[in-house]
């Protein structure tokens, strides 16, 4: 299984969007799935997986991004929201993470 780390904006958001409940069976999925969500394209191999909440479904649901360098490194739980919210990341939040996740490989040597 995976090794998952919640970065400070995913928690954020996470409170905001899940229940304690939904949030771990994202977390048990993803440490089991950690290639599950579609990569994004200019980010470094950052991706997005659709989760739907309980009752709701995809549509309603919410939009992880996440980090998977390899079976190495943790996977890193970047930040989270609401398909209502907005469609995907700008392009200046795909650059500023593609520069992050550089920096998570250099410091985890992955």
């Amino acid at each position: 299984m995976q090794t998952i780390v919640e970065l400070p904006e995913y928690k954020k958001q996470v409170q905001k969007h899940l229940s304690k409940s939904d949030s771990e069976l994202l977390i048990n999925y993803l440490a089991e799935h950690p290639k599950a969500g579609d990569l994004m394209q200019g980010t470094g191999g950052i991706r997005k997986l659709r989760w739907a909440k309980s009752g709701v479904g995809k549509s309603g649901g919410v939009r992880v991004i996440y980090y998977f360098h390899s079976e190495s490194m943790p996977l890193f739980l970047l930040s989270l929201f609401g398909k209502n919210e907005k469609a995907n990341l700008s392009h200046s939040e795909r650059n500023l993470l593609a520069k992050f996740t550089l920096k998570l490989v250099k410091n985890y040597g992955g």
